[in-house]
């Protein structure tokens, strides 16, 4: 628990005063004051988390960690497990949905193995697809980064016991910590968070039930679009690893050994690593959002740092989102993950610090700023 108790302890509550700073700009700017509603939120926050009048987010950073789950052999997902370590080559090669969105946001991708059920080894496939990357141009910042930083390959399935040891959930904190700090040492403005991981909506779910104190039929969704019998096993699935496991809500690191996954607790850690760097970071969705609320729920002040990317169709996201206060900031009927909503969210989260540094004030366009009666 040393990292993890440290890293904590440099977490500060927001200065409440840079919110005044920033709003004094905003209010002078040409244009009724309030008038460009959350966005001007969005440049009040970066001010007071950055603690700078007049932030940049020259270098974005978003964190796809993959892990597999041994849930999945419940039936309680559209695919098999071993779309995980697909999907891993797939990010590798540009090709999937958080690769163009993330492009387009000019953000970089780092997909990170905490917990894929896969020995990559010196594969010949992934040296080919990371090659295939370098040669195509499809990223203007050179091929996907991955980053091997395996914990577990694949949790247990919770169904049948804990999921994890909570060394193990500690740890996949820990590496998401490692990697915040990490990358803020090199410079990167505002981190974003995704995952993979056939069946990681169940563990969520789980996580989600017991952290909101809400019945698991009432926070759980379809995931990658099953049908109602499935569904209706994914819930009996939940309840009875709850059931089980007993993971105690006091604890969250109890909650994430129990029922959680590996790259929910990648998750926890980049929140949690994010914060005590003075760090925006972007929550994407339900998943995401299950990690960031273990992270609040050991560090309540967390959330000053978080952004909520958006509403996703799955039914238990509110309830986490509304656990921590949070207000997402889209509600496009996404459910794909990798941090696609993250990478999206940040175009918006950098037109509001647009508005606020480049938009002219009433000085110095000239413009009268008296309101008439």
């Amino acid at each position: 628990m040393d990292l993890l108790n440290t890293i904590i302890s440099n977490i500060k509550t927001i200065n409440k005063e840079w919110y005044s700073i920033a709003q004094q700009r905003l209010d002078n700017l040409t244009k009724p004051q309030g008038s460009l509603g959350r966005l001007e939120e969005f440049a009040r926050r970066l001010v007071a988390i950055t603690e700078n009048t007049m932030p940049v987010l020259d270098k974005k950073v978003i964190f796809t960690f993959a892990g597999d789950h041994g849930v999945a052999e419940e039936g309680v997902s559209a695919f098999p497990k071993e779309v995980t370590r697909q999907m891993v080559f797939n990010f590798l090669n540009c090709g999937a949905g958080i690769n163009v969105l993330a492009r387009h946001a000019g953000a970089e991708v780092v997909v990170v193995d905490i917990g894929v059920d896969y020995d990559w080894g010196l594969s010949q496939d992934l040296r080919a697809k990371r090659s295939e990357a370098v040669e195509s141009g499809l990223s203007p910042y050179g091929p996907t980064a991955f980053i091997l930083k395996k914990v577990i390959s694949g949790t247990r399935n919770m169904r049948k016991g804990p999921a994890m040891t909570r060394q193990d959930a500690e740890q996949c904190i820990n590496v998401g910590i490692e990697l915040a700090i990490e990358y803020a040492q090199k410079g990167y403005k505002i981190f974003g968070t995704g995952e993979m991981g056939i069946a990681n909506t169940t563990p969520s779910s789980a996580i989600a039930a017991v952290l909101t104190d809400k019945p698991v039929s009432e926070i759980t969704g379809r995931g990658t679009g099953i049908g109602d019998e499935v569904l209706r096993n994914k819930i009996r699935v939940i309840e009875d690893a709850i059931s089980l496991n007993k993971p105690n809500p006091l604890d969250p690191l109890d909650v994430l050994a129990k029922v959680g996954g590996a790259e929910i607790g990648g998750i926890a850690g980049i929140t949690i690593g994010a914060a005590a760097n003075r760090i925006p970071v972007v929550i994407d969705g339900f998943i995401s959002t299950a990690g960031a609320l273990i992270a609040y729920c050991i560090e309540p002040k967390t959330e000053d740092y978080m952004f909520a990317a958006h509403n996703s169709v799955e039914i238990g996201h509110k309830a986490m989102l509304e656990k921590m206060g949070l207000k997402p900031i889209l509600d496009l009927n996404l459910r794909l993950g990798e941090g696609t909503g993250a990478a999206l969210a940040m175009l918006m989260i950098e037109a509001g610090l647009k508005i606020y540094k480049e938009m002219a004030t009433f000085g110095e366009a000239r413009v009268s700023n008296e309101i008439q009666n």
